[in-house]
């Protein structure tokens, strides 16, 4: 059955579907035309969740405040075949770390704690590095001095069963007491470096229960979620099992196959959120709003303007942000503009938040497995949208040119064949034959889309690896060899 635009977007949500038929009579269909080629932005989704053999992917776009484009792609259900929704629901990760933030901040506006108050005055727990305490904002800026202690990684990959090593963690409590001995793994006095600590946040989902008095869950749903309306953002188990739109968590196994799996249920601050794009158009609307959505104020201006202040900079470079304010990550020249943002993943689920102040826009990605970074698709529609073509994006482009060096090489009359892979961002070189295989990893030094320069490293020495690209024919130099790509 064919439907009008819009509404075809939604055809698999059974709820609000007469509020989104009136969203549709109101010019819903008129904004997708002038705001976004929807075409551009389809094709190049459904291109990666095919690459990376991606399950279903939802997004939602806002522009001043209101919802321009929403759509789900692929399926939320592979067995059962159920299409994939804008409603859809999936954790979300750690950009449940920006509710925390907020949390925290509204605690501070009604003066129940202070940023700059040690952690040991809410927790009992006597968090100090190199003789100094660890306060608040430490926790809220990844600048404590510890470097990642890696539970959330035992504690989901040992739910999930990918891994031996179990880390049966329920509460702050435990996270607290499996911190024992840290001291030993403290890398640098607090304030000083950037460490992404999951268990940091944990800590503060503790100091925002003992500041205000209830759970952490509650407190976000009370003061977050249910003056915004996302009235279907869960962080219990039962609450996501009564929904009728909960997209199947999976994991791509090594030859691409789609295992279903689940939600690691468990600690909540650091990334235990579960929500649905059109939920997360209202909470990106509101951070866009200087905290305002709909007349209800749910933060200052001035604790939103704090949250995105680039308060420590990232020690590495990213590709998604230079810096870290509090629960969000800022990448400071987008094309000229601030993006502001948050990416979040618990391996069967992924998502990404990103917004840019001054063109009024943001956008929402949720996907049911990991593969293709969101963040990627969310800055290729942020960048369509304020005029830049989209193909410019660095990783963007490097992959595409990646992509054509890949493939079958040859030497004269097909005397050795050599196969080039990409992976894991650049590429290996594979040489078969009937007993013996060689893998040759490659050091990118110039990507460039007529030549490309890598190093192969050996044993033996460093060998460079040409690449050139003359319309069709793609040629590389590989040591003695001069190999031409087969179609």
């Amino acid at each position: 059955m064919v439907y009008p635009l819009s509404l075809n977007l939604y055809v698999s949500m059974g709820y609000d579907f007469l509020m989104l038929m009136i969203i549709s009579f109101l010019g819903f269909s008129s904004l997708l035309v002038c705001c976004l080629d929807s075409g551009l932005v389809d094709g190049f989704i459904i291109e990666k969740m095919s690459e990376y053999k991606m399950p279903g992917v939802s997004i939602a776009v806002v522009r001043g405040g209101e919802v321009i484009y929403a759509r789900g792609y692929g399926y939320r259900d592979i067995d059962r075949m159920v299409p994939a929704s804008p409603g859809t629901i999936y954790g979300i990760g750690s950009i449940t770390k920006s509710f925390t933030a907020i949390a925290v901040m509204t605690l501070y506006e009604r003066g129940l704690l202070d940023l700059w108050d040690p952690v040991s005055k809410y927790t009992g727990f006597d968090l100090s590095v190199l003789g100094e305490p660890v306060t608040i904002h430490h926790l809220l800026t990844h600048s404590s001095g510890i470097p990642a202690l890696a539970y959330a990684e035992a504690f989901i990959r040992g739910s999930l069963g990918l891994d031996s090593k179990w880390l049966p963690l329920s509460s702050p409590e435990d996270v607290i007491a499996f911190m024992s001995g840290f001291n030993e793994w403290i890398e640098d006095r607090p304030g000083s470096k950037f460490f992404y600590l999951n268990e940091g946040y944990v800590i503060l989902g503790k100091i925002i229960e003992r500041a205000s008095g209830v759970s952490y869950e509650e407190y976000v749903k009370k003061n977050i979620l249910e003056p915004l309306g996302m009235h279907r953002s869960y962080f219990r188990r039962e609450d996501v099992e009564r929904d009728s739109d909960v997209a199947v968590g999976y994991i791509v196994d090594r030859e691409g196959k789609l295992i279903p799996s689940k939600f690691p249920y468990g600690v909540t601050a650091d990334g235990g959120l579960l929500s649905n794009p059109i939920d997360m158009a209202r909470y990106v609307s509101m951070l866009l709003n200087w905290g305002l959505y709909k007349g209800v104020e749910v933060i200052s201006r001035k604790s939103i303007e704090a949250m995105e202040t680039p308060h420590i900079k990232l020690p590495y470079e990213s590709v998604t942000a230079d810096y870290y304010g509090y629960g969000l990550m800022i990448k400071a020249d987008f094309y000229g503009r601030k993006l502001v943002g948050h990416g979040g993943s618990v391996l069967t689920y992924t998502a990404y938040m990103g917004y840019i102040r001054g063109d009024n826009i943001g956008v929402i990605l949720m996907a049911n497995s990991s593969g293709y970074p969101l963040s990627l698709i969310g800055q290729y529609i942020l960048a369509h949208l304020i005029g830049v073509n989209p193909e410019s994006i660095a990783p963007i482009r490097i992959e595409k040119i990646l992509s054509k060096l890949s493939g079958n090489y040859e030497t004269f009359k097909g005397t050795l064949r050599l196969t080039v892979k990409k992976k894991q961002g650049t590429l290996i070189i594979e040489y078969k034959d009937r007993y013996v295989e060689e893998i040759t990893p490659l050091t990118p030094q110039v990507i460039g889309d007529d030549y490309s320069l890598f190093q192969a490293y050996t044993l033996t020495g460093r060998i460079p690896v040409e690449f050139r690209i003359k319309g069709d024919r793609v040629e590389m130099i590989y040591e003695r060899y001069k190999l031409v790509k087969t179609r």
